[in-house]
């Protein structure tokens, strides 16, 4: 997800892109680092067939800190392919 009232990405997982973006906007979770902004669109989406590929690639790009490569993911999500046929 993108804000573009604050400039920043965010990176997460759900079974339920649409309830998440809903809840990330509506300030459900609290403690979350999306509470710093109400204007959060969805950017990109890449399905995983498990939730474990699922949480290592979250893992995986929160691990790089990089807008740049969150940009570079954007425009080829392939990239994800990847990432995770590389996974030990």
């Amino acid at each position: 997800m993108f804000s573009f009232s604050t400039n920043k990405y965010y990176v997460g997982e759900t079974h339920n892109v649409q309830e998440r973006i809903l809840k990330q906007n509506n300030h459900v979770y609290s403690n979350s680092y999306s509470k710093i902004a109400e204007d959060w669109e969805l950017v990109l989406s890449f399905e995983c067939d498990q939730k474990n590929d699922a949480l290592y690639l979250e893992k995986f790009i929160k691990k790089m800190k990089s807008k740049t490569f969150i940009k570079k993911v954007i425009s080829n999500p392939e990239i994800l392919i990847d990432i995770l046929s590389k996974k030990q």
